[in-house]
């Protein structure tokens, strides 16, 4: 489709939808799907052209209409310099109360924007060390005991995979793992597990089996419950679906051992940086999360891996018609590229 146009002095505004294909059907506790719906946005300062993105997985509530809606209501004609960053994300943060995903591509296109301007990469720009970056983790989705062995195998340049959890098939996804590979494994339930005994004892089973961290493991509503479980469980906890903005990582303090920061769940790269601040202040472990997106957004989130303990970056991975080149993975390790921006191109 067509991308809209709309001008605004010295800035101009891109936006398109497309759709990410999927390799495989992709299951967790709350459902599969074969496809996300994105919208590719262009901002461009001057004649310098930063790129963003917008993914919605079906539970943040947006789609192609709800983000471009967003989008034709923004206005920046009230600005003339991209670098007064504050007053135009607080600017874009203010035109609704949610549109989280529709923000981010306006904030990772700034950004990209912005350090193009400056020629610098933002890992470099945020002082961080690229040597530093962790591994990332490969996502096996909930399947049949043949399919997750075929994903694993697939997974083989990865050092830890991530296993989604949540149904009555948990401890065969395990078992099936076990059968191919000993690499540490992290568990996300997606608030599958509503007894927090019941969590207490598969964290005892999954850490036997190495298990390194669970993630959300049962519904963000029941705080007692997974305060209960962070406070007894043997393996760290990390909160998802219950840290969405940066004034739930104070509210999640005491109820999980740590926080997974993504970039479409807080409105872009300039919450994560400060999510990711407080979280260090509050002595609590950081994860890098995703959703499936191209590897424009998952460049951007890139950028604050070298902070992190663990990351989770292979959106773009999971994707079979993936326009853009960024940040890559080699043995595992999440390579930064040394390029101004987010570090991405155009495929082809």
């Amino acid at each position: 489709m067509q991308a809209i146009t709309r001008k605004f002095g010295k800035f101009t505004l891109r936006y398109r939808p497309y759709t990410l294909e999927l390799r495989h059907v992709f299951t967790i506790a709350a459902g599969s799907r074969s496809t996300t719906p994105v919208v590719l946005t262009e901002l461009e300062y001057d004649g310098t052209v930063g790129y963003g993105e917008a993914s919605m997985p079906p539970y943040l509530g947006e789609s192609h209409q709800s983000v471009s809606a967003f989008l034709d209501r923004v206005d920046l004609s009230g600005f003339n310099d991209p670098f007064h960053t504050a007053d135009i994300l607080t600017y874009i943060d203010e035109l609704a109360p949610k549109n989280t995903a529709a923000k981010a591509s306006v904030d990772i296109a700034l950004h990209d924007l912005l350090g193009k301007l400056m020629n610098q990469p933002w890992y470099r720009i945020w002082g961080y060390n690229p040597a530093d970056t962790p591994n990332t983790s490969f996502t096996i989705g909930i399947d049949k005991a043949d399919v997750v062995r075929q994903k694993v195998l697939e997974a083989a340049p990865y050092k830890i995979l991530k296993v989604k959890l949540g149904l009555d098939t948990d401890k065969m996804m395990i078992e099936t793992i076990r059968e191919v590979t000993d690499k540490p494994l992290c568990a996300d339930v997606n608030q599958g597990w509503k007894q927090r005994e019941e969590g207490l004892e598969m964290a005892h089973w999954l850490a036997e089996r190495g298990v390194v961290f669970l993630e959300q493991p049962m519904p963000k509503e029941q705080v007692d419950d997974n305060a209960w479980l962070t406070e007894n469980s043997p393996i760290p906890t990390v909160g998802d679906e219950a840290v969405q903005r940066l004034e739930d990582v104070r509210r999640a303090f005491g109820v999980y051992s740590g926080i997974n920061i993504k970039l479409m769940k807080c409105t872009g790269m300039r919450e994560a940086h400060r999510m990711a601040e407080l979280a260090r202040a509050l002595d609590m472990k950081v994860m890098l999360g995703c959703m499936t997106e191209t590897s424009c957004a998952i460049s951007a989130a890139a950028q604050l891996s070298p902070v992190v303990d663990w990351a989770d970056l292979d959106g773009a991975l999971l994707t079979s018609n993936d326009i853009y080149r960024g940040m890559e993975v080699v043995k595992g390790k999440v390579i930064l590229p040394d390029t101004p921006g987010i570090g991405i191109r155009l495929n082809g």
